[in-house]
Order: C-alpha cells, then sequence, then structure tokens
C-alpha cells in the first residue's frame, strides 16, 4: 500500500480524491500497489463528506508520519504551500503539485532537493490541466534541440477572446460571463494580465532550454484592453486574436513573452476555442508538435495530479531526472523582435493616411463599412524597437496587436 497525503480539499483537492476513489483499480493497476489516501490537510471541517475520517488540520501530523511516501500539493499559492513542500523534500517525502506559483518561484530548489533526497517533485498539472506537456518535454523530446514553444496557456482569457469574437461582446460582458461560468476568479487580474500564463511559460521554457527562466523578467501584456472594434477589425483580416506566451532560441539569444496576438485561420490556434489550451514546441529535428486539451477545470488537472502520484509511486526512492538547473537563463529584450503590427486609429483615413504611410511606408488599410469614425492599418515587418517610435508620430492611435508570422506573410 503507498499512502498519501493531500494538502488542501478545495477544487483540484477534491477531484484528487475523487478521481482516486473512481478509479482506484486502473490506478493500482499502473502503480502494482494500491494508493491510500491516509490523510487529507485543510482549515475547514467537511461534516458528512467521504474525508471527514482522514482530515487533519496540522501539518506536522503528515510531516512526522513514516508510512506518508508522497505529498500531494493542491493549495495554490506559494506559502504556506513552499514551506510544506520543502519540509516534506527534506524529510524524504515525494510531492506532486498543481501550483504554478509555487514552480515558477522555487522550481529549481524544490527539484534539487529532491534529487538530494532520492525523491520526486513533479508538477505536470502546473501547466495546461490535463494537457501531458511538461513530461514530453522532460523526457520524450530529450533527443532534439527545443527552438520555440509557443500556445494558449490560460483558459480564462480564452474564454473571454472567444465570447468576444462570437457574440460581439466588448470585454466587460466577456469577464462577467466567464466569472459567472466559474472560469474566472472574482480577482480575475492573474489571467486577464497575463500573469498566469506568464508563470506557466517561464516553467515551460525552463524545462526546454534547461536553465532557470525568471518568469518576473518575461515581457508580459494581458487582454483587457483588446475591444470588440478591435476583433471585428481583425475578423475582416481573416484573423483572431489569442494571448498568446511563447519563447525562442534564435541565433543563440533567448525571447520570452506574452501578449495578444493575431494569428490567421491556417493555423491550428485559430480554432482553439474556450477554455482549451493548445502548445505548440518546435524542434530542430522533429519540427513542431502540437498539445491540444483542457487547460482547467476540476477534473481534468486531478487526472494530471494522478499522473504524477503514479509516477512517483512507481520510482519510490528514485529520483526521475529533471533537466532544469538553478542557473538563470538570460533573456534577450523584445526591442530588436521583429514583427507586424495591426494599429486601429480614430478618425478618417483620408486624413491620415499621408502621415501613416509617411512614417511606415507600404502599409495596409482596413476599414468597416459602419465604423466611419475608426479605422486600422497592418505596418511591414519592423522591429519593436522602430515601431514604439514611429507610432508616437501618428495621431489618435486607439490600440496596436502584433501579428503572428504567418499574418505578416499574408499582409
Amino acid at each position: 500500500m503507498v499512502n498519501i497525503a493531500v494538502l488542501g480539499y478545495g477544487t483540484v483537492g477534491s477531484g484528487v480524491v475523487e478521481v482516486i476513489d473512481k478509479n482506484s483499480d486502473s490506478v493500482a493497476k499502473r502503480v502494482g500497489d494500491e494508493i491510500n489516501i491516509k490523510y487529507v490537510l485543510d482549515l475547514r471541517e467537511f461534516p458528512g463528506d467521504r474525508v471527514e475520517s482522514v482530515l487533519v488540520h496540522d501539518f506536522d501530523t503528515i510531516l512526522n508520519d513514516p508510512e506518508v511516501v508522497i505529498v500531494v500539493e493542491v493549495m495554490g499559492g506559494v506559502e504556506p504551500a513552499y514551506t510544506f513542500v520543502k519540509k516534506s523534500l527534506l524529510a524524504g517525502k515525494s510531492v506532486c503539485t498543481s501550483n504554478k506559483e509555487l514552480v515558477a518561484a522555487h522550481g529549481p530548489e524544490l527539484i534539487a532537493i529532491a534529487k538530494e533526497k532520492s525523491v520526486n517533485f513533479l508538477f505536470e498539472a502546473s501547466v495546461g490541466g490535463a494537457i501531458p506537456v511538461i513530461r514530453p518535454i522532460n523526457s520524450s523530446l530529450t533527443a532534439d534541440r527545443i527552438l520555440e514553444i509557443k500556445g494558449i496557456l490560460n483558459g480564462t482569457t480564452n474564454y473571454i477572446l472567444t465570447q468576444m469574437a462570437e457574440e460581439g461582446w466588448e470585454f466587460d460582458r466577456a469577464l462577467k460571463s466567464a466569472q459567472e461560468m466559474g472560469y474566472a476568479e472574482r480577482n480575475p487580474e492573474a489571467d486577464i494580465e497575463g500573469y498566469d500564463a506568464t508563470r506557466k511559460i517561464a516553467i515551460l521554457s525552463s524545462l526546454a532550454f534547461g536553465k532557470n527562466v525568471d518568469y518576473e523578467k518575461v515581457y508580459t501584456e494581458g487582454i483587457s484592453r483588446i475591444t470588440a472594434n478591435d476583433i471585428r477589425f481583425v475578423r475582416k483580416m481573416g484573423g483572431a486574436i489569442k494571448l498568446l506566451a511563447s519563447s525562442t532560441c534564435e541565433d543563440g539569444k533567448y525571447y520570452a513573452m506574452v501578449a495578444p496576438f493575431i494569428v490567421d485561420k491556417t493555423q491550428p490556434l485559430y480554432a482553439v476555442s474556450g477554455v482549451y489550451n493548445a502548445v505548440f514546441v518546435k524542434g530542430s529535428q522533429i519540427g513542431d508538435i502540437m498539445f491540444y486539451g483542457s487547460g482547467a477545470g476540476k477534473l481534468p488537472t486531478a487526472c494530471a495530479v494522478v499522473s504524477d502520484i503514479v509516477d512517483a509511486a512507481k520510482h519510490p526512492n528514485k529520483h526521475i531526472y529533471v533537466f532544469w538547473e538553478p542557473e538563470e537563463l538570460p533573456l534577450t529584450g523584445i526591442g530588436n523582435a521583429t514583427r507586424s503590427f495591426f494599429v486601429r486609429v480614430s478618425g478618417k483615413r483620408a486624413d491620415d493616411e499621408g502621415k501613416i504611410r509617411d512614417e511606415f511606408g507600404h502599409v495596409s488599410f482596413i476599414e468597416l463599412e459602419d465604423i466611419t469614425d475608426e479605422f486600422a492599418f497592418v505596418t511591414p515587418p519592423l522591429t519593436e524597437e522602430a515601431f514604439d517610435e514611429k507610432i508616437k508620430k501618428v495621431p489618435k492611435v486607439l490600440g496596436r496587436i502584433r501579428l503572428d508570422r504567418k499574418m505578416e506573410e499574408e499582409n
């Protein structure tokens, strides 16, 4: 029997218990032994619940029990999760977590402790919910050199942008719908401003490139400034707006960013809608591989956690190597990155066309018949730094969105 303890009985924690209970036979077959939930830690009481008999309120009860060999951290946040996880690893217990904040902030340190103690720190569920992307990067793709990771890593923002596109809603209405559906928190800042996706791309980049990517140094923009008119102009271009998280290695330099981008219909990311996530990994030899699936939710995330529990249970006293060194990977600023930009302007095209062409040269203009006081244009490819200087000379700019590379080719 493999005894485990679950820290936190919220959405994901209750999902982990449910998955283990419902799939106990198949889980046992994969492990070669029964998984037994010996403790559930939470500050609350759950009278009449399945976990009532195993509920504890003091973490030391778990820490000091030598029969507990795997600790499942699904509390969220950095503290007290970090303290509990570190103590568990130092005590020789493996840890499985869904906590992206914890992994992004302390991943290298916790991995190093796990290695020293011949146990495991596993975190498949910290990125992409049910999508198995961390394990393939850490094992299946190790024969190739990863050049780029790009994808939709936040289901809340993807749901909001999907509703804005399909229903014609403004941002605030789509956000309210996301909150009513349970996809967005009461305070949605981490999602809508891109911080959640930033932590996730930092984790994936650290695994792909082998050194620590500091999420606080990743350039980040959210979607709170996207409007219904932006989406209408972009639709006429044949594109869709997606919050993309990406990291690349080009000529020995590393770039990472999170921001809204315009993608076109020929790209698989165009069709990723609702709360679904998708991740592209480009290798030097294998080309593009795409991972797609539900990026959040109680049971999908819980299944990813349980897969780590199974992995840890199958490798007692044996560390599964994770290619993530503590040395920081220096990121190059985005100023020299070259791309085209979609720009929406207040006023009439005839009044400003000359000024725009003087600054940007050949541009493509987009107009809508029923919107006479706005127009948009797409620049030729230029560096971020050059764009920032030129756009200062264009009056009444309402907003700008970057184009993904395929859209650049077509415009």
